[in-house]
């Protein structure tokens, strides 16, 4: 029989430096004299420029310009008597995402769904809750035309999201349609518009859709921009999902047609989830790209977080704070990105992207 004594020299304790804080620096940092000499030039290259950077910052930056004119960044023109609407909507939305990371680390599937159901739906009551109603002591209606800042680019970037989402699907499938008919106009819709820039879309949406419509219709330009940027995002996302649509093995279109599936029960059931599954990475990064191209929208006369910044730096006060002001823009981008992308990664975690 093997004792305790036989087994403590059977399996050794590994060295000190194998293991804990000395054993990740010595495999991801020092493994090396290579590595060792990058890591050190490294530590190098960061000082030489982070503390210059964290100097000015903390002595020299003129943070007054954010500070004083936070809250035209976070809705831009809208009534300030009526931003704790605006307020209400961003503290729903984080309480929101707060009770989703517990529903969805449990194993109750009913709540998450209704979880899911919720943020499908919650769009619609924060939208009504914005915009107001006309004759109402309450809650006002607030022009479209006062929506702007950090307000109006989540409502473009959400909006393109999720409207271009279904018709990114249907184009996709009708470009690997087997009628000519439906094959032949979503190819040439995918084709046309991702042959121009987005910026053209954007002017053709302000300046073009007005010209054909009657003359007494009138469509505000927030929601000209939005259908612009729906449409437009649609083209990019209907090729990522050909391509996952391309990417199902031919089995398992022909096990759907032995178990007497119709088209629409393949597609649904079988074929779209797997496709789906397989192109979250290049969607997410789509839609992060998009939401930073709202920024473009600036340029036909929208008072987005940026259009609401650089009407800040013409203020007298604050002619000299470009620094400033840009450094926290684009903070303010990445923080969002990075979000957006780290819950793209826990989702590939979740659904097993890329394992076998």
């Amino acid at each position: 029989m093997t004792t305790a004594t036989d087994v403590s020299t059977v399996y050794e304790a590994p060295p000190r430096t194998e293991i804990g804080v000395l054993g990740w620096l010595k495999h991801n940092l020092f493994g090396s004299w290579i590595d060792a000499i990058l890591t050190f030039l490294s530590l190098f290259i960061l000082y030489i420029v982070l503390v210059p950077s964290v100097r000015w910052a903390v002595t020299e930056a003129n943070w007054r310009a954010i500070t004083t004119n936070v809250l035209i960044l976070i809705h831009g023109p809208y009534p300030q008597d009526q931003d704790w609407r605006v307020f209400t909507s961003i503290a729903v939305i984080v309480l929101m995402g707060i009770i989703s990371l517990f529903v969805y680390r449990s194993s109750n599937k009913k709540l998450r769904q209704i979880m899911t159901i919720v943020w499908v739906v919650s769009p619609i009551p924060i939208w009504y809750f914005l915009a107001g109603f006309a004759g109402s002591s309450l809650l006002p209606q607030v022009e479209y035309s006062k929506w702007g800042g950090l307000l109006l680019t989540f409502v473009l970037a959400i909006f393109g999201i999720v409207a271009s989402f279904p018709i990114g699907v249907l184009l996709a499938l009708g470009r690997q349609s087997n009628m000519p008919i439906i094959k032949w106009i979503s190819t040439l819709y995918i084709e046309v518009v991702r042959g121009v820039p987005f910026i053209t879309v954007l002017f053709m949406a302000q300046v073009m859709l007005p010209l054909v419509l009657p003359a007494d219709v009138r469509i505000p330009g927030m929601f000209r921009a939005m259908v612009g940027t729906a449409l437009f995002s649609a083209a990019y996302l209907a090729e990522n999902v050909r391509g996952g649509l391309q990417a199902i093995p031919r089995g398992q279109y022909e096990a759907a047609d032995a178990l007497g599936l119709s088209t629409f029960q393949q597609m649904y059931f079988i074929i779209l989830p797997q496709a789906l599954r397989t192109v979250i990475p290049p969607l997410v990064g789509q839609f992060i790209g998009l939401f930073k191209d709202t920024s473009l929208v600036a340029i036909v006369g929208l008072l987005d977080f940026l259009k609401v910044s650089q009407s800040i730096l013409s203020q007298a006060g604050f002619l000299g704070a470009q620094k400033e002001v840009y450094i926290f823009d684009a903070l303010i981008y990445f923080i969002f990105s990075f979000a957006m992308s780290a819950a793209s990664l826990r989702l590939e975690k979740n659904l097993g992207v890329g394992q076998r």
